[in-house]
């Protein structure tokens, strides 16, 4: 799923004073964007959203709210891009399955070879001891 854009009915957004640079900007304008995402609205598979409760960690709320808070930028506009874009991001991300290892084990044949690897290398180290004359 490489494509995905929230769908403007479970989006809530808010904007706070924000910290950082903006000099007196900061002090006047409310520039930090909150997003709220109702992850229920999304209708995600039930693996994908435990995927994404994960992926998301503290930024879950307990009543299945995705919160993303961005401050970064000094502009509205580009703090509400960056909070839809990361969004997105952890919901593209939480699509993705993960690739899980197949155990295998070694044939007979391997480990056979194995074993007499080893012992003729015991062989050629048992041969590196002290010269001992009679």
């Amino acid at each position: 799923m490489a494509e995905f854009t929230l769908p403007e009915g479970a989006v809530e957004e808010k904007f706070l004073a924000a910290t950082g640079p903006g000099g007196q900007n900061v002090n006047k304008v409310a520039t930090a964007c909150q997003l709220r995402v109702d992850v229920f609205a999304l209708g995600l598979a039930p693996d994908v959203y435990t995927r994404l409760k994960t992926l998301a960690g503290s930024k879950f709320t307990a009543t299945g709210t995705l919160l993303i808070t961005a401050r970064k930028h000094r502009t509205q506009e580009a703090n509400r891009a960056d909070a839809r874009e990361r969004a997105t991001a952890l919901i593209v991300a939480a699509h993705q399955r993960p690739v899980f290892r197949v155990k295998t084990k070694p044939s007979k044949t391997a480990k056979a070879k194995r074993v007499d690897a080893k012992k003729e290398r015991g062989l050629v180290k048992a041969g590196r001891g002290r010269v001992v004359v009679e």
